[in-house]
C-alpha cells in the first residue's frame, strides 16, 4: 500500500484541505466497490470542475496526492452563498459541505485514474465555515463532509482526523 495525500478544499460553508488518503498499485482492475457503492445510494459524482484561479487541481507527489479546494456547487452548476449565523443555517451548512466532499471524491476518482477503489484510507479534512463572529457550530457544519466521504469509502477508510473552524470570508462568498 503507498499512502497519498490529498488536499482538499471546499468551500461555502467549508473548506476542506489536505484530506490525506492511502492509495494502492495504480495497477489495480477498474472495477470498483466504491462506484458501485455510490450506485446503490443514488449518488451521481459529477466530472470535476476547473481549477478557479492559477493552480493544478490535484498534484501528487510519489505516492501523495493533494487535492485543491474545492467548491460547494449545486446540481445547476451555481456556488451556494451565504454565511452561517446570519443567512445560513446550520442544515443549509451540512448541504453546502457536503457538496464539498461530492467535489473531492471527484478529484480523488480524476487522480486514481477513475478507481476510486484505489482509495485506501482518508486521513485529514481541513474545514473552513464561512460564519458570523458569534457563530460556534463550525463542527457540526463541517460533519456534511465528514460524513459523506464515510458514507461513501466506508468507516475503515473514509474515517478521519480533522478541524473545523469558522473565518469571515471564503473565496466568492461562498457558504
Amino acid at each position: 500500500l503507498k499512502p497519498v495525500l490529498a488536499q482538499v478544499a471546499a468551500a461555502a460553508v467549508m473548506e476542506a484541505k489536505r484530506a490525506r488518503v492511502i492509495t494502492e498499485s495504480p495497477t489495480q482492475p477498474m472495477a470498483s466497490a466504491v462506484e458501485k457503492r455510490l450506485t446503490e445510494l443514488g449518488i451521481v459524482i459529477p466530472r470535476s470542475s476547473a481549477p478557479a484561479a492559477n493552480y493544478v487541481p490535484w498534484t501528487r507527489s510519489g505516492n501523495m496526492l493533494f487535492i485543491s479546494g474545492q467548491l460547494p456547487k449545486g446540481e445547476d452548476n451555481q456556488l451556494l452563498k451565504g454565511k452561517l449565523g446570519a443567512n445560513y443555517s446550520i442544515e443549509e451548512g451540512r448541504a453546502a459541505a457536503r457538496l464539498c466532499a461530492v467535489s473531492l471524491v471527484s478529484q480523488m476518482r480524476e487522480a486514481c485514474g477513475g478507481n476510486l477503489d484505489k482509495v485506501t484510507k482518508v486521513l485529514k479534512i481541513e474545514g473552513f465555515v464561512n460564519c458570523t463572529e458569534d457563530f460556534g457550530d463550525m463542527p457540526q457544519v463541517v460533519n456534511g463532509c465528514s460524513d459523506f466521504l464515510i458514507e461513501v469509502f466506508g468507516s475503515d477508510i473514509g474515517a478521519h482526523s480533522r478541524f473545523a473552524v469558522g473565518c469571515s470570508s471564503l473565496p466568492f462568498g461562498v457558504a
